[in-house]
């Protein structure tokens, strides 16, 4: 025969079950995990992108701006500039598919750059140019080409214009990315919205090196 099982006395349940109820009261609950996806738009002519739960995470703890940042800025602003000087040169100096394809991609995402970088700039309240520069403090800029180098471009047509203009361009990009570097180096680039330009910047030039450095071979 199966003896019974023995019940615990009432008053030690009773304590067992306050004792789990504080328990419970005391557990802090668990930190909630948003579902919302967090949307980063998209660089110019490129889709918008869903950011991870890291970066999401990256982007509400953003650290404020600082000088460097600007200087970055207003530097870019002016590098930008002289590209577009460049590939304003393309349509009447070559017939060459690539080159004024490349320019074009060029001329449209770094005109929306620059949009961006001086509202950047006016919703900060800063001079989109530095009131106290000295005329030619650009002069030193990574990758700037100098009057005469422009000049050289301008007056080049057909094949000498399409090799000066990837050699001068890989330049140009090649010094972007050393901004981007310097930028890094001087602490900036922490505010959110500068890091995640100064990457774009970064990928993207990179990537359009590679692809004028294989056109370039062509006139080896």
């Amino acid at each position: 025969m199966t003896k019974p099982r023995r019940l615990a006395p009432l008053g030690v349940a009773a304590a067992l079950a306050v004792a789990l109820t504080a328990c419970t009261a005391d557990a802090e609950p668990p930190t909630p995990v948003s579902t919302v996806p967090v949307i980063q738009p998209g660089a110019p002519g490129e889709p918008n992108r869903t950011l991870s739960p890291e970066e999401a995470a990256e982007a509400q703890h953003s650290l404020p701006y600082g000088e460097a940042d600007v200087l970055f800025v207003r530097d870019m602003l002016h590098h930008h500039a002289q590209a577009l000087v460049m590939t304003g040169y393309v349509p009447d100096r070559t017939t060459d598919r690539d080159i004024r394809l490349l320019a074009e991609r060029m001329e449209v995402s770094q005109t929306d750059e620059i949009a961006q970088l001086e509202k950047w700039l006016r919703d900060r309240a800063e001079p989109i140019r530095d009131p106290d520069a000295a005329h030619d403090a650009h002069a030193d800029m990574p990758g700037l080409l100098s009057d005469d180098e422009l000049a050289q471009l301008e007056a080049a047509k057909g094949s000498e214009f399409e090799r000066l203009f990837l050699e001068f361009m890989i330049t140009h990009h090649e010094g972007a990315i050393q901004m981007v570097a310097d930028l890094n180096e001087a602490g900036g680039g922490q505010e959110t919205e500068i890091g995640l330009f100064a990457r774009h910047v970064e990928a993207d030039q990179g990537i359009e090196i590679a692809r004028m450095q294989q056109l370039l071979a062509q006139y080896d």
